[in-house]
């Protein structure tokens, strides 16, 4: 029998299927369900628990035995506490083991032994800035930070592979332990193992660090098809 992973994610994400799924190794099945929460859909966490309870439940009807609520600006906007909410919401369903992206995120930089990091996002300055208090309240340094502010979930999954590759081999300096590529609607997990080359460090994204977390909740123990080191550092 597999077994199998749920994932909780915007209902505007449209690249979390072909950028997420194939990597599951055999043996692992990853099932998707969405919630109006981006966007015009966007409302305070509190609003917004109620509805990860009832999606949780609905992924437990299929036996998944690791949820996780995948959103990566959703998941860190209010901080420490707002990452507490979503987990408790979704123990509170009866989820055996539960994460979010930004509980993925953070499990990563430590076992990756990252102090510091630079940001990427596609998000708006407020929205990046949301992000750099959320790891600045964890302890994590942030070297640079650019919100890229490509306009929304839309602009979000069509901005080709190359822009990304672009930022990247724009950044003005290397005084980071790792890079982090912030959100789950952008194609960019293609690119991690040309940017750890080229960076000489690691590079996580929003879809490959939470591969990555459900897995090793999962206690799986054989082959791994993501690319990063973060698949490669026990």
């Amino acid at each position: 029998m597999p077994q199998r992973v749920g994932l909780i994610i915007p209902s505007s994400n449209r690249m979390v299927e072909q950028e997420m799924l194939g990597f599951y190794p055999d043996g692992v099945v990853a099932h998707v369900n969405r919630l109006r929460m981006t966007g015009p859909n966007r409302k305070p966490l509190h609003d917004l628990l109620p509805d990860v309870e009832r999606a949780c439940a609905e992924l437990l009807d299929a036996k998944c035995e690791v949820i996780a609520f995948h959103c990566t600006a959703n998941s860190m906007a209010e901080g420490s506490e707002g990452e507490a909410s979503l987990l408790d919401a979704l123990r509170r369903s009866g989820a055996p083991k539960v994460a979010t992206t930004s509980t993925a995120v953070m499990n990563a930089l430590e076992t990756l032994n990252a102090k510091s990091i630079a940001l990427i996002t596609p998000y708006s300055q407020q929205a990046t800035e949301e992000e750099t208090h959320f790891f600045d309240e964890a302890g994590v340094a942030i070297s640079y930070a650019k919100g890229c502010d490509r306009g929304g979930s839309d602009a979000y999954c069509a901005t080709p592979p190359a822009f990304w590759s672009a930022e990247v081999a724009a950044l003005p300096h290397k005084n980071f332990d790792a890079l982090f590529l912030s959100c789950a609607n952008i194609a960019c997990i293609g690119l991690v193992d040309e940017m750890e080359k080229s960076l000489e460090r690691p590079v996580i994204t929003s879809n490959q660090v939470v591969i990555w977390e459900t897995l090793r909740l999962l206690g799986w123990q054989g082959a791994l098809k993501p690319p990063g080191r973060i698949f490669r550092t026990n």
